[in-house]
């Protein structure tokens, strides 16, 4: 069976679909990417998780990876004894370290720089921005705010403090017994909460580092600072993730489609993966059917050409996971086929590996190639194909690094496969070809064009080969 979508799809594992018959469900519907999500899961579950992913993937022939989300810094309210129905106008108090408040209502805050980060007219904003308060004075361990938007405060809340530099590390203690536990697990991508600067980034890689760890660092883009860093947290990350959750909270609403859209421009640029996420379809918890408006959010991540679109509740809450799936295939396959925003005509692929990826794609695309085949060992000239966001080619990878190819699905295009290493290249490239038409990929008469090597007298040369398979 032919490609039809290349945009990749992560679905978030929760209650609704952590059971082994939705796993293999969602594999057989197009999922790519599982995520755990750190904020909700426990290790005894994230333990089964994966055990079970790795077992139907394989049983499936489906190669599936696997991203572990981290919590991260967390700034929440703490308990309140009953639920506090706030009214415009009302003032409220917001303690750090105990403070005793001598307003009517006030909710104790997990953040003790609070009073010294932020500034009086400074925003609040509670439980993703339902809630929004204005500060009005500062006194020993309390602001005193307003209430400028009604609502209902709960324990626990979320806190956002849009422009605020916030003082908190950027692994917690909670954060480094879940990397742990990933590692241990043989995870493919680590995806790094609250992103601020590059320095965060090296944080987790030095613990990778230290273990002898393969897995990758996507860096997730949520506040102010993130974004103005953006750039550098590219150049040092192996992926982004534009999490619109958080970042929609701390930004102008009206700027968020700007910043997605430099995000996945500057990705495309560096040919670094970009996932985009959160509330793609997120009426579909309830509903069986997305509003129009998600739909064509969706449609325009899959026509900005991101690597993956990402589900959250959707999936992991939701009443109708498989239809969620269902519906991201048939959008992406139907935009894919009238052209993409061309941001990766910007690039320059300047390395040796690139350049040769990029001569194989214009010689496969111009021949109507019924496949790409590339053969790789780090993952480099996967990478530069999926750069190129071929339009009409499917995209092969072979290799025999088991921890590459579950890390290969995040790229946009990429089917990666298993291949027993070989130093015979001729060899490796008709042994590919078989596993492609056994697995109904190409058929006899097709033209497949590769990236491979052959070997002159004693030395092997890296070349592009075209053929056409045989029966």
């Amino acid at each position: 069976m032919k490609l039809k979508r290349k945009t990749k799809v992560i679905a978030t594992l929760g209650p609704a679909t952590e059971s082994p018959e939705m796993i293999r469900a969602l594999i057989d519907e197009g999922v790519n990417i599982f995520r755990i999500n750190m904020s909700h899961a426990k290790h005894e579950q994230v333990r089964k998780n994966v055990e079970d992913i790795r077992r139907i993937s394989g049983e499936a022939i489906t190669r599936v990876g696997i991203m572990m989300d981290t919590r991260g810094p967390e700034i929440r309210t703490g308990d309140v004894p009953k639920d506090l129905n706030l009214e415009a106008g009302q003032r409220i108090g917001l303690t750090v370290r105990g403070e005793h408040s001598a307003e009517e209502v006030s909710v104790d805050v997990n953040y003790e720089n609070l009073i010294e980060d932020i500034r009086v007219e400074d925003v609040v904003l509670i439980d993703n921005g339902n809630l929004e308060l204005k500060v009005l004075e500062k006194k020993h361990n309390q602001l005193v705010c307003k209430v400028l938007t009604p609502g209902t405060l709960k324990s626990r809340r979320h806190v956002n403090l849009p422009g605020v530099r916030v003082n908190l590390p950027s692994l917690t203690a909670q954060d480094k017994e879940d990397i742990a536990l990933g590692i241990e697990l043989g995870i493919d991508w680590f995806a790094m909460s609250f992103v601020r600067e590059p320095g965060d980034v090296l944080r987790l890689k030095a613990i990778l580092d230290y273990h002898n760890a393969p897995q990758k660092v996507i860096a997730k883009l949520e506040d102010q600072e993130g974004v103005r860093n953006l750039d550098a947290i590219i150049d040092i990350s192996d992926a982004i993730m534009v999490a619109r959750g958080d970042l929609g909270i701390e930004v102008p609403f009206e700027e968020l489609p700007i910043i997605q859209r430099r995000i996945v421009k500057h990705c495309a640029r560096s040919g670094k993966p970009v996932i985009v996420a959160t509330h793609m379809l997120e009426s579909m918890i309830n509903a069986p059917a997305p509003t129009r408006a998600e739909i064509t959010d969706t449609a325009n991540a899959v026509y900005e050409q991101a690597d993956a679109i990402m589900l959250s509740g959707e999936t992991s809450i939701g009443q109708y996971p498989l239809k969620c799936i269902q519906i991201m295939n048939r959008i992406a396959a139907r935009i894919e086929t009238s052209g993409g925003a061309g941001y990766y005509e910007d690039t320059k692929m300047t390395s040796k590996f690139a350049q040769l990826v990029k001569s194989a794609a214009v010689l496969a695309e111009e021949c109507k190639a019924d496949a790409l085949i590339v053969f790789t060992q780090s993952g480099i000239i996967a990478r530069n194909a999926a750069w190129l966001r071929l339009v009409s080619t499917p995209i092969y990878a072979f290799s025999h690094d088991e921890v590459l190819l579950n890390q290969l699905p995040l790229y946009w295009g990429i089917q990666p496969s298993f291949l027993e290493h070989s130093n015979n290249p001729e060899a490796a490239l008709q042994e590919a070809i078989q596993k492609l038409k056994e697995r109904g990929k190409i058929e006899t008469g097709d033209t497949v064009v590769a990236v491979t090597e052959v070997k002159i007298e004693d030395r092997f040369v890296d070349t592009i080969l075209m053929e056409t398979v045989e029966s």
